[in-house]
Protein backbone atom coordinates (compact mmCIF):
# COMPACT_ATOMS: atom_id res chain seq x y z
CA UNK A 1 0.00 0.00 0.00
CA UNK A 2 1.13 3.55 -0.71
CA UNK A 3 2.37 5.67 2.16
CA UNK A 4 4.32 8.92 2.50
CA UNK A 5 7.65 7.09 2.38
CA UNK A 6 6.83 5.79 -1.09
CA UNK A 7 5.73 9.22 -2.27
CA UNK A 8 8.92 10.90 -1.01
CA UNK A 9 10.99 8.22 -2.74
CA UNK A 10 9.22 8.82 -6.05
CA UNK A 11 9.85 12.56 -5.87
CA UNK A 12 13.52 11.97 -4.98
CA UNK A 13 13.93 9.66 -7.99
CA UNK A 14 12.25 12.21 -10.26
CA UNK A 15 14.47 15.02 -8.98
CA UNK A 16 17.77 13.13 -9.22
CA UNK A 17 17.21 10.62 -12.02
CA UNK A 18 19.51 8.20 -10.19
CA UNK A 19 18.53 5.50 -7.73
CA UNK A 20 21.71 5.81 -5.65
CA UNK A 21 21.38 9.58 -5.25
CA UNK A 22 17.66 9.33 -4.51
CA UNK A 23 18.34 6.68 -1.85
CA UNK A 24 20.73 8.99 -0.03
CA UNK A 25 18.18 11.81 -0.29
CA UNK A 26 15.53 9.75 1.55
CA UNK A 27 18.08 8.18 3.95
CA UNK A 28 17.84 4.63 2.61
CA UNK A 29 20.37 2.21 1.17
CA UNK A 30 20.12 1.73 -2.58
CA UNK A 31 19.01 -1.88 -2.08
CA UNK A 32 16.29 -0.78 0.37
CA UNK A 33 14.96 1.78 -2.10
CA UNK A 34 15.04 -0.79 -4.93
CA UNK A 35 13.10 -3.21 -2.71
CA UNK A 36 10.57 -0.46 -1.94
CA UNK A 37 10.03 0.26 -5.64
CA UNK A 38 9.76 -3.43 -6.51
CA UNK A 39 7.08 -3.78 -3.86
CA UNK A 40 5.06 -1.00 -5.49
CA UNK A 41 5.47 -2.52 -8.93
CA UNK A 42 4.42 -5.98 -7.73
CA UNK A 43 1.43 -4.57 -5.84
CA UNK A 44 0.12 -2.70 -8.90
CA UNK A 45 1.35 -5.18 -11.50
CA UNK A 46 3.00 -2.44 -13.56
CA UNK A 47 6.59 -1.21 -14.07
CA UNK A 48 7.22 2.33 -12.84
CA UNK A 49 10.53 3.12 -14.58
CA UNK A 50 12.91 2.09 -17.30
CA UNK A 51 16.65 2.59 -17.32
CA UNK A 52 18.15 4.86 -20.00
CA UNK A 53 21.68 6.21 -20.55
CA UNK A 54 20.42 9.50 -19.06
CA UNK A 55 19.06 7.79 -15.92
CA UNK A 56 15.69 6.46 -14.80
CA UNK A 57 12.72 7.41 -16.97
CA UNK A 58 9.21 7.29 -15.55
CA UNK A 59 6.72 5.06 -17.38
CA UNK A 60 2.98 5.92 -17.41
CA UNK A 61 2.29 4.14 -14.10
CA UNK A 62 5.23 5.89 -12.50
CA UNK A 63 4.15 9.26 -13.89
CA UNK A 64 0.70 8.80 -12.36
CA UNK A 65 2.12 7.97 -8.94
CA UNK A 66 4.59 10.83 -9.21
CA UNK A 67 1.74 13.27 -9.89
CA UNK A 68 -0.03 11.89 -6.83
CA UNK A 69 3.15 12.22 -4.77
CA UNK A 70 3.68 15.87 -5.67
CA UNK A 71 0.04 16.72 -4.90
CA UNK A 72 -0.16 14.82 -1.60
CA UNK A 73 3.22 15.95 -0.28
CA UNK A 74 2.39 19.58 -1.09
CA UNK A 75 -0.83 19.26 0.92
CA UNK A 76 0.97 17.57 3.82
CA UNK A 77 3.59 20.32 3.89
CA UNK A 78 0.87 23.00 3.79
CA UNK A 79 -0.92 21.38 6.73
CA UNK A 80 2.33 21.14 8.69
CA UNK A 81 3.03 24.83 8.04
CA UNK A 82 -0.47 25.73 9.27
CA UNK A 83 0.06 23.72 12.46
CA UNK A 84 3.45 25.35 13.02
CA UNK A 85 1.89 28.77 12.61
CA UNK A 86 -0.77 27.86 15.17
CA UNK A 87 2.02 26.73 17.48
CA UNK A 88 3.92 30.00 17.11
CA UNK A 89 6.84 28.44 15.15
CA UNK A 90 6.35 30.42 11.94
CA UNK A 91 8.18 33.65 12.74
CA UNK A 92 11.84 34.54 12.57
CA UNK A 93 14.57 35.99 10.40
CA UNK A 94 16.43 34.41 7.52
CA UNK A 95 19.40 36.35 6.13
CA UNK A 96 20.97 34.73 3.07
CA UNK A 97 24.54 35.29 1.85
CA UNK A 98 25.68 34.15 -1.60
CA UNK A 99 29.14 32.95 -2.48
CA UNK A 100 28.16 32.40 -6.14
CA UNK A 101 26.36 35.53 -7.31
CA UNK A 102 25.06 33.80 -10.43
CA UNK A 103 22.66 32.14 -7.97
CA UNK A 104 20.51 35.28 -8.11
CA UNK A 105 19.00 33.77 -11.27
CA UNK A 106 17.25 30.99 -9.36
CA UNK A 107 17.19 32.42 -5.83
CA UNK A 108 14.61 35.09 -6.63
CA UNK A 109 11.84 32.53 -7.38
CA UNK A 110 12.91 30.60 -4.27
CA UNK A 111 12.53 33.67 -2.07
CA UNK A 112 9.17 34.50 -3.65
CA UNK A 113 7.76 31.04 -2.90
CA UNK A 114 9.22 31.11 0.59
CA UNK A 115 7.59 34.46 1.42
CA UNK A 116 4.24 33.13 0.23
CA UNK A 117 4.53 30.11 2.51
CA UNK A 118 6.11 31.84 5.52
CA UNK A 119 4.83 35.43 5.67
CA UNK A 120 5.93 35.68 9.29
CA UNK A 121 9.61 35.03 8.49
CA UNK A 122 11.63 38.06 7.42
CA UNK A 123 13.85 36.86 4.56
CA UNK A 124 16.56 39.08 3.10
CA UNK A 125 19.87 39.01 1.25
CA UNK A 126 23.13 40.05 2.88
CA UNK A 127 24.34 42.71 0.45
CA UNK A 128 27.77 42.84 -1.14
CA UNK A 129 30.61 40.47 -1.93
CA UNK A 130 32.30 38.78 1.01
CA UNK A 131 35.81 37.34 1.18
CA UNK A 132 34.65 34.68 3.67
CA UNK A 133 30.88 34.08 3.67
CA UNK A 134 31.15 31.44 6.42
CA UNK A 135 32.52 34.17 8.68
CA UNK A 136 29.13 35.87 8.38
CA UNK A 137 27.57 32.81 10.01
CA UNK A 138 30.18 32.82 12.77
CA UNK A 139 29.58 36.50 13.46
CA UNK A 140 25.80 36.14 13.43
CA UNK A 141 25.42 38.42 10.40
CA UNK A 142 23.87 35.70 8.19
CA UNK A 143 21.70 32.65 8.79
CA UNK A 144 22.22 30.77 5.52
CA UNK A 145 25.13 30.71 3.07
CA UNK A 146 24.82 29.27 -0.43
CA UNK A 147 28.25 28.31 -1.76
CA UNK A 148 31.05 25.78 -1.44
CA UNK A 149 31.10 23.56 1.66
CA UNK A 150 33.20 24.73 4.62
CA UNK A 151 36.49 22.98 5.45
CA UNK A 152 35.03 21.80 8.75
CA UNK A 153 31.35 20.92 9.07
CA UNK A 154 31.26 20.46 12.84
CA UNK A 155 29.31 23.62 13.85
CA UNK A 156 27.22 23.68 10.67
CA UNK A 157 24.42 21.85 8.94
CA UNK A 158 25.41 21.39 5.30
CA UNK A 159 22.79 20.52 2.68
CA UNK A 160 24.32 19.43 -0.66
CA UNK A 161 22.46 20.96 -3.60
CA UNK A 162 24.05 20.20 -6.98
CA UNK A 163 27.26 20.17 -9.01
CA UNK A 164 27.59 22.18 -12.18
CA UNK A 165 30.04 22.81 -14.98
CA UNK A 166 31.88 26.12 -15.33
CA UNK A 167 32.31 27.26 -18.95
CA UNK A 168 34.74 29.72 -20.45
CA UNK A 169 32.89 32.73 -21.91
CA UNK A 170 34.35 34.17 -25.12
CA UNK A 171 33.30 36.70 -27.73
CA UNK A 172 31.78 35.26 -30.91
CA UNK A 173 34.82 36.36 -32.89
CA UNK A 174 37.46 35.28 -30.35
CA UNK A 175 40.41 33.42 -31.98
CA UNK A 176 39.90 30.46 -29.60
CA UNK A 177 36.20 30.05 -30.29
CA UNK A 178 36.63 26.95 -32.51
CA UNK A 179 38.56 24.89 -29.95
CA UNK A 180 36.79 21.87 -28.43
CA UNK A 181 38.00 22.91 -25.00
CA UNK A 182 40.43 25.35 -23.43
CA UNK A 183 43.43 24.46 -21.31
CA UNK A 184 45.35 26.60 -18.84
CA UNK A 185 47.81 27.91 -21.45
CA UNK A 186 44.96 29.25 -23.58
CA UNK A 187 44.26 31.83 -20.86
CA UNK A 188 47.81 33.22 -20.87
CA UNK A 189 47.77 36.85 -21.95
CA UNK A 190 44.01 37.14 -21.48
CA UNK A 191 42.18 39.45 -19.08
CA UNK A 192 39.92 37.40 -16.81
CA UNK A 193 36.62 39.09 -15.97
CA UNK A 194 35.29 37.98 -12.58
CA UNK A 195 33.12 39.02 -9.70
CA UNK A 196 35.03 41.14 -7.14
CA UNK A 197 36.04 38.20 -4.90
CA UNK A 198 39.44 36.86 -3.78
CA UNK A 199 41.32 34.66 -6.23
CA UNK A 200 41.05 31.77 -3.77
CA UNK A 201 37.29 31.67 -4.45
CA UNK A 202 37.58 31.58 -8.25
CA UNK A 203 37.58 27.95 -9.40
CA UNK A 204 39.33 28.64 -12.71
CA UNK A 205 42.27 30.34 -10.99
CA UNK A 206 42.48 27.94 -8.03
CA UNK A 207 41.92 24.65 -9.88
CA UNK A 208 43.34 25.30 -13.36
CA UNK A 209 45.55 28.36 -13.76
CA UNK A 210 47.58 28.36 -10.54
CA UNK A 211 48.57 24.66 -10.77
CA UNK A 212 49.78 25.32 -14.33
CA UNK A 213 51.70 28.45 -13.33
CA UNK A 214 49.53 30.68 -15.52
CA UNK A 215 48.92 34.22 -14.25
CA UNK A 216 46.28 36.49 -15.75
CA UNK A 217 45.19 40.06 -15.31
CA UNK A 218 41.78 40.48 -13.72
CA UNK A 219 38.94 42.89 -14.31
CA UNK A 220 35.91 42.77 -12.04
CA UNK A 221 32.20 43.46 -12.45
CA UNK A 222 29.41 42.93 -9.93
CA UNK A 223 26.67 41.83 -12.32
CA UNK A 224 26.57 38.68 -14.46
CA UNK A 225 25.16 40.61 -17.40
CA UNK A 226 28.08 43.06 -17.17
CA UNK A 227 30.60 40.20 -17.16
CA UNK A 228 28.98 38.66 -20.23
CA UNK A 229 28.84 42.03 -22.02
CA UNK A 230 32.53 42.68 -21.38
CA UNK A 231 33.42 39.24 -22.73
CA UNK A 232 31.17 39.77 -25.76
CA UNK A 233 32.97 43.02 -26.60
CA UNK A 234 36.45 41.41 -26.44
CA UNK A 235 37.45 43.13 -23.18
CA UNK A 236 38.51 39.76 -21.80
CA UNK A 237 37.21 36.25 -21.10
CA UNK A 238 35.17 34.93 -18.20
CA UNK A 239 34.22 31.65 -16.54
CA UNK A 240 30.62 31.22 -15.39
CA UNK A 241 28.24 28.38 -14.44
CA UNK A 242 26.74 26.71 -17.49
CA UNK A 243 23.18 27.05 -16.15
CA UNK A 244 23.67 30.80 -15.72
CA UNK A 245 24.84 31.16 -19.32
CA UNK A 246 22.06 29.33 -21.15
CA UNK A 247 20.05 32.42 -22.04
CA UNK A 248 23.11 34.23 -23.44
CA UNK A 249 24.26 31.16 -25.38
CA UNK A 250 20.82 30.49 -26.86
CA UNK A 251 20.74 34.05 -28.23
CA UNK A 252 24.32 33.76 -29.60
CA UNK A 253 25.58 36.67 -27.52
CA UNK A 254 28.76 34.79 -26.58
CA UNK A 255 30.46 31.41 -26.94
CA UNK A 256 30.74 28.93 -24.07
CA UNK A 257 33.64 26.45 -24.14
CA UNK A 258 34.50 23.56 -21.85
CA UNK A 259 37.57 24.06 -19.65
CA UNK A 260 39.75 20.98 -19.86
CA UNK A 261 38.78 17.73 -21.64
CA UNK A 262 36.44 16.67 -18.81
CA UNK A 263 35.27 20.15 -17.88
CA UNK A 264 35.71 22.25 -14.77
CA UNK A 265 33.07 21.39 -12.17
CA UNK A 266 32.03 22.97 -8.90
CA UNK A 267 29.41 22.33 -6.21
CA UNK A 268 26.77 24.34 -4.40
CA UNK A 269 25.73 23.66 -0.82
CA UNK A 270 23.42 25.40 1.62
CA UNK A 271 25.11 25.98 5.00
CA UNK A 272 23.48 27.12 8.22
CA UNK A 273 23.98 26.72 12.00
CA UNK A 274 22.79 23.34 13.26
CA UNK A 275 20.37 24.96 15.70
CA UNK A 276 18.66 26.75 12.83
CA UNK A 277 18.49 23.67 10.59
CA UNK A 278 15.80 22.08 12.77
CA UNK A 279 13.39 25.00 12.42
CA UNK A 280 10.42 24.15 10.19
CA UNK A 281 10.84 27.15 7.91
CA UNK A 282 14.49 26.31 7.28
CA UNK A 283 13.56 22.75 6.35
CA UNK A 284 10.94 24.11 3.95
CA UNK A 285 13.48 26.53 2.45
CA UNK A 286 15.68 23.53 1.66
CA UNK A 287 12.79 21.80 -0.10
CA UNK A 288 11.94 24.92 -2.10
CA UNK A 289 15.57 25.29 -3.22
CA UNK A 290 15.68 21.68 -4.39
CA UNK A 291 12.39 22.12 -6.24
CA UNK A 292 13.49 25.29 -8.04
CA UNK A 293 16.98 24.00 -8.81
CA UNK A 294 15.50 20.87 -10.41
CA UNK A 295 14.59 23.10 -13.37
CA UNK A 296 18.19 24.23 -14.01
CA UNK A 297 19.83 22.78 -17.14
CA UNK A 298 23.01 20.75 -16.95
CA UNK A 299 23.22 20.18 -13.19
CA UNK A 300 23.97 16.94 -11.38
CA UNK A 301 22.32 16.34 -8.03
CA UNK A 302 24.35 15.83 -4.90
CA UNK A 303 22.96 13.47 -2.28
Amino acid sequence: MLDLRHLRSLVAIADTGKLATAAERVHLSQSALSHQIRGLEEHHGLPLFERTPQGLRFLPAGERLLALARTVLAEVQAAERDLQQLNGQATGELRIALECHTCFDWLMPVMHRFRQRWPGVEVDLVAGFHADPIALLKEGRADLVIGTPPKTQRPWHVLPLFRFEILAVLANDHPLRHKRHLNARDFAGETLITYPVPESRIDLIREVLQPAGVHVQRRTAELTVAIVQLAASRRGVAALPSWGLQNYLSHDYVQGLRIGPKGLWSELHAICPKALASRPYMQDMAEIMRSECAQLPGIEWLA
